[in-house]
């Protein structure tokens, strides 16, 4: 890849030639969906099935008609239906962490990954990015705490003042910047995980410290590029919502079906990309160049054949003849 090239557009470069890995985790998370949906539609089955109240829901959406369904006894407790969702949603996000090295190393790759060494990565990266995603869960939680109690005091503050226009300025300035922090945070980590697998650092601890820094002094240009991709998200899910409301009847159910799939299909991107942006930065930045020698040629001595000293020709000389 060429250094040359923005970090937005090298990243979103890495995952058009890869394809192949946001196909595979839509499939997997349909899969996962329609194996967690499979308790509630026993459960409201056993309602609607018997009750002309269906069709308030089969063509269209009555909220009323919903709760109803929900509060009549033969529907059941709903925790039988939410237990299954929670638990494969968990499974979904454990198989997240586990095909992301393969992700990240054929990102890094400058040829198609085989898939031996695809799955050889996430086996021996799986414990190092479980080990990473619980630091961040305990650095990130309580500081998501933090903010948000931050900003509520500030908001009672400027609701207390006599400022009309200070409340809302607070919230949104409030939310903004809450936005930025947990997006640093992020980029740290992000930046550790690919560290992790392409450099097959054992100790998650280093990669922390390796990134630390580089967020630091990049995080302007990392920051933008992931503003950037949450923006193409946004955008991706106003339209398909505009799209469901706008050409949707609320009766065509295949139609509602394919674009709500389509949409999410799409919001994988955003969320590749950001990876792809990392592994830019990791391979431009992060990664040591290799000292290469100047080649000095030699000079060509030709070989000095010594010719072979021949001995002298001594004459033999006759024997003197002995007299008689």
């Amino acid at each position: 890849m060429s250094n040359g090239k923005g970090l937005v557009s090298n990243g979103l470069g890495r995952v058009l030639r890869n394809k192949r890995y946001i196909v595979w985790l839509y499939l997997l998370n349909v899969l996962f969906a329609v194996f967690g949906a499979v308790a509630f539609v026993n459960q409201a089955g056993t309602v609607l099935d018997h009750s002309l109240r269906a069709d308030r829901l089969l063509h269209g959406f009555d909220l009323a008609a919903l709760v109803e369904m929900l509060m009549r006894p033969e529907f059941g407790p709903t925790i039988a239906s939410r237990l299954p969702a929670m638990l494969f949603a968990l499974l979904f996000m454990f198989s997240t962490a586990l095909f992301l090295p393969g992700v990240l190393q054929g990102y890094a790759s400058t040829y198609r990954l085989p898939r031996e060494d695809f799955f050889r990565s996430c086996g021996r990266n799986l414990w190092r990015l479980i080990r990473l995603l619980l630091v961040a869960g305990i650095v990130m939680i309580p500081m998501t705490v933090a903010l948000f109690s931050l900003h509520g005091w500030l908001e009672k503050l400027a609701a207390e003042s006599t400022n009309e226009l200070l409340l809302p300025e607070v919230r949104l300035a409030g939310l903004v910047v809450i936005f930025l922090v947990m997006a640093a945070m992020r980029i740290w980590f992000d930046l550790a995980q690919v560290d992790v697998v392409l450099s097959d650092q054992r100790a998650v601890r280093k990669s922390l410290g390796a990134a630390f820094p580089h967020t630091g002094r990049n995080l302007g240009r990392l920051l933008g590029s992931y503003v950037i991709t949450t923006v193409v998200a946004a955008i991706v899910l106003v339209a398909g919502l505009w799209a469901w409301v706008k050409f949707v009847p609320p009766a065509n159910v295949a139609g509602a079906f394919f674009l709500s799939q389509l949409t999410l299909l799409l919001l994988l991107i955003p969320r590749f990309w950001q990876r792809g942006i990392v592994v830019t930065y990791y391979l431009n930045n992060m990664v040591e160049p290799i000292a290469v020698q100047q080649f000095t040629p030699v000079a060509i001595v030709a070989p000095v054949v010594n010719e072979p000293v021949l001995a002298p020709v001594i004459p033999v000389t006759p024997p003197e003849a002995t007299g008689s």
